[in-house]
């Protein structure tokens, strides 16, 4: 076979197919495999270069890949659908992926070890006990609320609820077993996410970067393990604003011919690691109105804008605090005391950021 210096695998649960191409570009490998196959021919093939899609499988084929001394590169999808020629199938994304993988402004995923994807996997599991306890409250409410019978707001007034449910006897003897189930599950979620958080915290006191981020106003333990956690490479970002608009916190851009027009927030990026940092703001905005105190620039900044865009604004600049912290590995201080120049007599402004080390 002729030498190939890049390929492009399509992934999928038992199907691979390849294309790869030699020194001059010319297509010199179209083959689909089966994963046992697929496995065999890359133990035989010499170091080269490949390019994966990154999607849930792909970090679990780059580390193997590696293993077997090839440079993988995983490119997220967005960025390979531009290459595809015409007809969307198998073989014309292995070339577009082969394609994309040359172009030299090209973008690429870090691939994840196995620990870090475990690291996610919490941060999953938590989410999905926190859907389905909300889901489940809500069911609760709802069926109570047909009897008659209601409580106010808050988790912490279902078992309240559940309780003088059990103890009505005007409610149908039915009504009350079933409400009994629901409770008896209910709690059943409430001692597995207890569990799963206390995990988390674990892993956020095990680790310097996430407590540093926790110190953000905004920022807590959650949102900043799940920054760490979820972040594949800070360094790999230009700057603050890249970062922010990874996470989908910068406005669209619909400009042309000179003029400016911006839109809304373009919501790219990992959804819950977004609303993390919104609600968070939000937290933040809601002490500020109440106690009428906070950074000037926050004040000024909810005099002229509605509550929900001020948040949006205040996510969009604790993310860009967020990358400086995880790239300089400095510390964030809310009250540094400004020194002043001894020359002129001048103070600087305050900074946020007080270099330390991790």
């Amino acid at each position: 076979m002729e030498h190939i210096t890049r390929i492009g695998m399509d992934t999928s649960k038992q199907i691979f197919q390849l294309h790869g191409v030699n020194a001059v570009e010319e297509p010199v490998l179209r083959k689909k495999l089966r994963r046992k196959e697929m496995v065999r021919f890359f133990e035989e093939l010499p170091p080269t270069e490949v390019a994966i899609e990154a999607c849930g499988s792909s970090h679990h084929w780059a580390r193997l890949l590696q293993s077997l001394g090839h440079e993988v590169k995983l490119i997220p999808p967005q960025f390979v659908k531009p290459y595809v020629k015409r007809n969307k199938n198998d073989a014309a994304d292995a070339e577009a992926l082969c394609e994309a993988v040359s172009r030299p402004t090209m973008r690429f995923v870090p691939a994840k070890t196995a620990e870090q994807q475990a690291a996610l996997m919490l941060v999953g599991v938590r989410e999905r006990l926190v859907r389905n306890r909300t889901q489940l409250s809500n069911a609760i409410r709802g069926y109570a609320a047909e009897f008659g019978v209601t409580a106010s707001k808050g988790l912490c007034r279902i078992d309240q609820l559940l309780e003088r449910i059990a103890t009505d006897d005007t409610l149908p003897a039915l009504a009350r077993e079933l409400f009994a189930i629901h409770g008896k599950e209910y709690r059943q979620l409430q001692a597995q996410l207890e569990k799963i958080e206390a995990r988390l915290m674990a892993w956020h006191r095990a680790n310097a970067c996430s407590q540093r981020l926790a110190e953000i106003p905004g920022i807590g333990p959650i949102g900043a393990s799940m920054l760490v956690m979820k972040t594949p490479a800070p360094e790999t970002f230009r700057s603050g604003r890249h970062y922010a608009a990874w996470l989908g916190l910068t406005p669209k851009d619909h400009s042309t011919a000179g003029k400016s027009r911006l839109g809304g927030i373009t919501r790219a990026g990992d959804e819950a690691l977004r609303s993390v940092l919104v609600v968070g703001s939000t937290s933040v905005l809601h002490r500020v109105r109440q106690r009428g105190t906070g950074s000037p620039w926050l004040i000024d900044l909810l005099k002229r804008k509605p509550p929900k865009l001020a948040a949006v604004a205040l996510a969009n600049k604790n993310a860009r605090i967020a990358w400086k912290l995880m790239v300089s590995g400095e510390r964030y201080r809310t009250n540094p005391t400004p020194i002043a120049n001894p020359n002129t007599g001048f103070s600087p402004p305050r900074r946020a950021l007080q270099a330390r080390s991790c």
